[in-house]
Formats: structure tokens, sequence, C-alpha cells
């Protein structure tokens, strides 16, 4: 049995006023597709990070003549592919979405898809949670002569609110991120039904079953980061990856622990399929932070280790929701610092007794039942650095890379071909990859009219790739990194600016400077 519990989010609600009214088929079949492009989204879980999941359903009275949805950041918007699926049938049409439409790529690709198709009635399941996007997309169709209505609001009927959780549920992580500025977190536990998640020894392999393994592996999945303590790399040394096979969202894997105690062999010190985070405190154990960080395993360090601290970092970094598949006493730690907000029990028919045998969640300071915590709703170009290979089957892998369905899907590939055969990458590549890097950088910038006038709003300003950890591309912990990417970046400024003068001053003094704007 699996049990799914969510915590209240620590920020006002505004509870919206639902008009009661006669049941009506027409509102009940708004409900209906907007639900299918929520179901739709989903299929794109966390491949979409740090953007929402997009679903588009374009329907003409009682038929569906078009749909889609986001596959990943940097692929065909989920409108636009609905409008290529519909074609003709678009005329006349009505679309439905989960979300209102972002300016992603700065032309309102999606919103000019809609208007440029002839649909003629927009129905939106939620606007957008982003305060500098909600509301545009729907302004501008409506200035357009577009009916735009929005479920809850332009729809108040009772038959919408099933459609209207789904819109919600789908895109959880971005609405708790954008309200309370942390990244959407999920507790998962196993444990017998007297409470317990392993014997007396510690021995807990296994509480449940092979269904809700399964499960288990899903929720990697879907999921930028799953965590764990020192204690769980030492006793269940873990892998904590999804198990779906090559091709599919491989999360960060992070291991906290304050004094570095853990084992020189681990599963999760080989990076080839995934890469790996150790978060500890400042100055724990230099040598083995040296050791970590020859196995390509990255290591952060913190003046207080703890999970806000760690939230906070993994925020900045963008991330959207974080899996904790940690033992009792760095679960409860999280609960106490509020960064929770949901729960996945999953609750095994057996009894194990044992008075030291641990729990899920360990020692909360509680002394009354009034204090317990009430729970609701119970419930592309890698590729680049093989070309010109000697090995006679870099070709292959190009393809094979090219191939991929979404940029993420081709970095994927590119770093793990480049650990597992190195003899792939091209003999040049280290002289050659600023060029390549460029060369991207100058088509992207060029192809999006908002990055570039971003990049060039910037002008006389140094710019910084604030990456800690990345001292080619980036700065480095303490301004030791060689910070190319911005480098690169104001070259290619200067570049658009026809100064070729200035850049070669604004790359000094990048090197001088790392601390006035972080990209």
């Amino acid at each position: 049995m699996t049990t799914a519990m969510w915590f209240t989010p620590s920020f006002t609600r505004h509870p919206t006023s639902i008009i009661n009214c006669t049941y009506n088929h027409h509102h009940a079949l708004d409900a209906s597709y907007v639900k299918r492009a929520a179901d739709l989204s989903d299929k794109s879980a966390c491949f979409t990070s740090p953007h929402p999941n997009f679903g588009c359903v374009i329907a003409t009275a009682r038929n569906v003549v078009g749909e889609g949805y986001l596959y990943a950041q940097g692929t065909k918007p989920a409108e636009v592919q609905a409008v290529e699926a519909a074609g003709e049938y678009c005329r006349g049409a009505t679309a439905y979405v989960n979300m209102e439409p972002g300016d992603c790529h700065g032309d309102f690709t999606a919103v000019s898809a809609f208007i440029k198709a002839g649909i003629t009635r927009v129905v939106v399941g939620i606007r957008h949670p982003l305060q500098h996007l909600r509301g545009k997309a729907i302004q501008t169709l409506r200035t357009q002569g577009l009916q735009v209505d929005v479920l809850g609001e332009d729809i108040p009927s009772i038959s919408i609110q099933d459609a209207l959780k789904s819109c919600l549920v789908v895109n959880a992580p971005l609405l708790y991120r954008s309200a309370c500025r942390v990244p959407f977190s999920v507790l998962k536990y196993a444990m017998t039904l007297d409470g317990k998640i392993a014997a007396t020894s510690g021995h807990s392999t296994w509480i449940s079953s092979t269904k809700s393994r399964s499960h288990v592996f899903e929720l990697r999945g879907r999921s930028d980061a799953v965590i764990v303590g020192g204690s769980t790399v030492r006793k269940d040394n873990p892998r904590l990856t999804p198990r779906h096979g090559s091709g599919g969202h491989l999360p960060m894997r992070i291991v906290m622990s304050q004094t570095l105690d853990l084992p020189e062999v681990a599963n999760l010190w080989d990076v080839r399929e995934a890469p790996t985070i150790v978060a500890t405190q400042r100055g724990a154990r230099r040598s083995f932070q040296k050791f970590l960080a020859s196995k390509g395993v990255e290591v952060v360090e913190f003046d207080s280790l703890n999970p806000k601290d760690v939230m906070d970092y993994l925020y900045d970094l963008g991330y959207l929701s974080i899996l904790w598949e940690c033992g009792g006493a760095l679960s409860a730690s999280a609960i106490s610092a509020g960064v929770i907000h949901k729960v996945h029990a999953f609750v095994a028919p057996k009894i194990i007794g044992g008075k030291n045998a641990p729990s899920p969640v360990g020692e909360l300071g509680m002394v009354e039942m009034t204090q317990a915590l009430e729970l609701i709703d119970v419930s592309y170009e890698q590729a680049q650095k093989f070309v010109g290979s000697c090995n006679p089957n870099a070709r292959n892998y190009i393809e094979v890379i090219r191939s991929a369905k979404s940029p993420e899907e081709a970095a994927q590939m590119g770093r793990r071909t480049q650990r597992e055969h190195p003899d792939m990458v091209r003999a040049d590549w280290e002289s050659m990859k600023r060029e390549v890097m460029y060369k991207a950088l100058k088509c992207k910038f060029s192809i999006y009219p908002h990055l570039n006038s971003m990049l060039l709003s910037t002008s006389g300003s140094i710019l910084v790739e604030a990456s800690p950890h990345d001292l080619f591309w980036g700065r480095g912990r303490d301004g030791e990194g060689l910070n190319y990417l911005g480098r690169l970046l104001m070259k290619l400024r200067s570049e658009f600016l026809g100064d070729d003068d200035t850049h070669k001053l604004e790359i000094l003094q990048g090197i001088e400077n790392f601390n006035n704007i972080n990209i």
C-alpha cells in the first residue's frame, strides 16, 4: 500500500469563490479537454525543468483535431505541435491548454501560432505562476479578438474542479517553487505495518514489493535530484537511478554528510551513468574531498550543513523537484526545516518489531498529539566532440546523439560516451571546444530576439558564468575559474555591436573581476 500525503505550504491562500450553477454539458466538455491537455503535459515530467509542463488539445465541436505537449526544454512548443497536427481544421476551433502559454522564446511563438491558424477560442487551465508572465498571453489573445476563458474564473462550474486540480498537480513543483521560493520536495519511505524501516540490525532489503519499487523508480525519473544521508550510503550502497535505461531523465544524486564518514567504494561515486554531488560541512576531510573529485564527484561545502541551506542552493541552481530517500534522522531534520511538501509512504503488510528498530522519521521534539503535523489531500551539439575522431565507431555515436529527442538527452549521451569511450573524442577537442561553443552561442542568440536584446543590454558590463564547480566555463568557487563562457558572450556582444576593439578590453577585465554580473 502506498499513501501520498501533502503538507500545507506556508503561504497565504486566496480561496476562489465557486458559483453554484446548473450542470452545463458545455462546461463539462471544456473540462475534459483541459484535463486531457494536463495529462498530455505530464508525459514530459522533469524533461521540461525548470520550465512548466505544457499540453495542448485543439477540438472542433466534439472532435479532437490536434494535440501536442512540450517534450523537453528547447523543443517545439505544445501549441505549435497541436496547430501543425490540426492543420486547416484550426479555423474556428477551440484550443485547450493546461497552463497559460509562457513567452519562453521572446516572440510569443505559442500565441502567434493560435492567431495565425485561425483559432477563435482558447480555454486555459491556470494562469502562468510566474509573475512576469502571468496574464500576458491571455491579454494578447483577447486583444487579437480571440475569446479566452480560464477555469475557475470565466468558467465557474463545479464540473471543472477535477480538471483544475489536474492542472495544479502536473505543475506542482513550479507552483511551489514560485510561491515558496524553494524546490518542491517529496519524502519517500517504505515501512512495515508497525512503522519500521529496517530491522534492529539495520537490514532493510526488501520491505516493499516489486510494484512499489517500480513506482519509486518512476518518482526518481520525475525528480531533478535525489537526496540521501551518509548513513544510507554506508548501509545500503544505493545507485539512486530510475532504472529506465538510456535516454530517460537522470536526476542529480546528492549525499548530505557533515563529517564525510563515507566509504571509498560506493555506487554513487560511479558517475558514468548519473552525476553525484556530496554536500558537507566546510573543512571536512579535505583528503577525501580530493578523492571524490578525482572520481568526478562534485563536493559542495556549507558553513552549516542543513536541509534549508541545501535547498536554497538547489533553488539557485534552478531545480524544481527534489526526492528525499533518506533515513529517519535526516528526514526529521528536513521536516523540521519546513522543506518537505509531500510524503509517499509505502506500507508493507509486515510486522518486524524491535524497540530500537529505526522508524521513517526521527525525533521532532513533539510531546503532545496536538503538536502533530497535519497532512492534507491524503491519498544538442554534444556530438561535436566526436567529429573527426579516428575511431571508426564515432560516426555511429554522432548519429545516435543527433537523433536525441531533446538537448538534455543529447547532452547525457555525449557526456556518457566521453566517459566510457575517451578514445572517441577528437584529438583537437580541447583546443576546438571554445570555437564550437562560440558558434553555438552565436546561433542561439541570433535566432531568439529576446536573448539578443538581453545580451546587448549588458553593454559595458563584465559578464561572468557563476558556476562554482566548472572551472573552465565558469568563475569557480573562489574566482579561480577561467570564465570562458563569460568571455565568449562578451566577444559575441561586441560582434553584434560591431565593436571589435571593445571585446579585447572586456576579456582582460573579465579575467581580473568576476563579481559584477552573474549569468
